[in-house]
């Protein structure tokens, strides 16, 4: 009874400051798109008998986007229709490269090499091509019908102090993944300030001195990818130092994703508290705050259809956009389809309750809605 009391509580709170308006606007913000976690069945297998752990969904079923989770998530999203006639919209947080794992591996594993997405995909369909064959061209299209508008997540999704420490010391669970052309079930309980896949992560403040080109040269990598510049930022966990603002606002990003409590590393694992909300400006930058939570393949014992009615409901009572937090591991099938089936019938399930409930909804990317509060707020 006092959890789910001090819930509502934390529901109303989020929503009660910030930049407002009456438009019923629902946001799904959609993060790790782009990203090679795990290359197949086959490799978690492979991983799993060298004794690899799962440490998370993530782990577990996290693949590329395949032809098939791609043309199922377009079937659901396009099954329902706004005020305006316009199909329900993910904004995927996307990553523009990945490791180059041939590359690596033709070089002994010496030294991190990237390759951009479409390069990815182009082996993979030679490699497993019934998951893989046209996939890249459906994403495209995906973004020309208004399906997808992906934004920035980073030029990869993973950390390269981790990594390169992990490569210089021969790391046994780093090769092994590799080997299997993945990047998944990598500890870091050894780095006390940094996640292995965080990429903006750092322990001495100096570092982001070193990121800051990193974030500069993903930013241009993602729209030579997609074909147009990213405005728009969700760092991998959630976790950046404001350092690097200055070089998201130089290379056109005008709105960031951040916490709504944010524990900022200042270095030396210093860290800094701070209350964000929609709309708070900070460097340059206007900030994001998710205020709701859809992850339907992750087990809480809930029903998320439920559950995310009643955020939505919330978010609408206090004149707020309904920007829904999610991540592309619901919607994945490639290691095992009845993932896939259940996050998207529950999605399918959301929607439709959505556009009963409230006939006046309006679909819109993360951007779209971001600069829609802008402009009102002028």
């Amino acid at each position: 009874m006092i959890r789910k009391l001090l819930a509502t509580i934390f529901m109303n709170l989020k929503n009660s400051i910030g930049w407002k308006t009456s438009r019923k606007i629902v946001v799904f913000s959609v993060d790790d798109y782009g990203n090679v976690r795990l290359n197949s069945k086959e490799a978690r297998a492979n991983m799993d008998a060298a004794g690899m752990k799962i440490y998370s969904r993530f782990d577990a079923l996290d693949t590329l986007e395949t032809k098939q989770d791609l043309e199922q998530l377009f079937g659901v999203l396009s099954s329902v229709q706004d005020k305006n006639g316009r199909s329900a919209v993910f904004t995927p947080f996307a990553l523009p490269c990945n490791i180059n794992f041939e590359q690596m591996e033709s070089e002994n594993f010496k030294q991190f090499r990237f390759e951009t997405l479409p390069e990815t995909y182009q082996k993979l369909a030679q490699q497993q091509p019934e998951a893989y064959t046209g996939a890249w061209s459906l994403w495209q299209e995906g973004i020309s019908k208004g399906y997808l508008k992906p934004q920035f997540h980073g030029r990869e999704h993973l950390n390269l102090h981790v990594f390169n420490d992990k490569l210089q010391k021969r790391d046994s669970e780093l090769l092994t993944a590799l080997k299997n052309k993945s990047y998944a079930s990598i500890s870091d309980e050894q780095y006390p300030t940094m996640s292995a896949f965080a990429a903006f992560d750092f322990w001495d403040v100096k570092e982001n001195e070193t990121l800051a080109p990193m974030i500069a040269e993903g930013l241009q990598l993602f729209e030579k990818v997609y074909g147009y510049k990213s405005n728009y930022c969700t760092p991998p966990v959630y976790n950046i130092h404001r350092s690097l603002f200055k070089t998201l606002r130089e290379n056109g990003v005008r709105f960031i994703d951040l916490g709504l409590v944010r524990n900022e590393h200042q270095g030396l694992n210093q860290y800094k508290k701070s209350f964000n909300y929609i709309g708070k400006n900070i460097d340059g930058l206007s900030v994001m705050v998710r205020n709701i939570v859809f992850e339907p393949t992750e087990e809480r014992g809930m029903d998320w259809v439920d559950f995310t009615m009643k955020q939505i409901e919330t978010a609408f009572r206090w004149n707020k956009p309904a920007i829904i937090s999610s991540h592309r591991v619901n919607f994945c099938g490639h290691i095992d389809p009845k993932n896939r089936e259940k996050g998207l019938s529950t999605l399918k399930k959301l929607l439709q309750e959505i556009v009963k409930k409230w006939p006046d909804v309006e679909f819109m990317s993360a951007d779209e809605m971001a600069e829609t509060l802008s402009k009102s707020k002028k």
